[in-house]
């Protein structure tokens, strides 16, 4: 099992993951390019504007990690979303 400050670190390591894949979804929506190069930390891919459905999906799945993490260390919060 991890630790609290792994957890922390994979928190902090994903909301700098999501904050690209919306720079990105920005980037795409606004017309800026057509392609972006987008870099994970882990991965490099260069996206086109086809493929914004995946990136949306990506963030999607970036924020439900956040949350997953955030309830496993005892922050509880709901990154990206609403409160309910």
């Amino acid at each position: 099992m991890a630790t609290y400050a792994e957890i922390i670190l994979e928190i902090e390591e994903t909301k700098i993951r999501l904050a690209k894949v919306r720079t990105a979804i920005d980037e795409l929506v606004l017309g800026g390019t057509q392609t972006y190069s987008l870099d994970t930390g882990q991965t490099r891919q260069s996206v086109v504007k086809l493929n914004l459905t995946e990136l949306r999906n990506l963030e999607s799945s970036l924020v439900s990690r956040i949350s997953t993490l955030e309830a496993r260390s005892g922050g509880g919060t709901s990154y990206g979303r609403p409160a309910s």
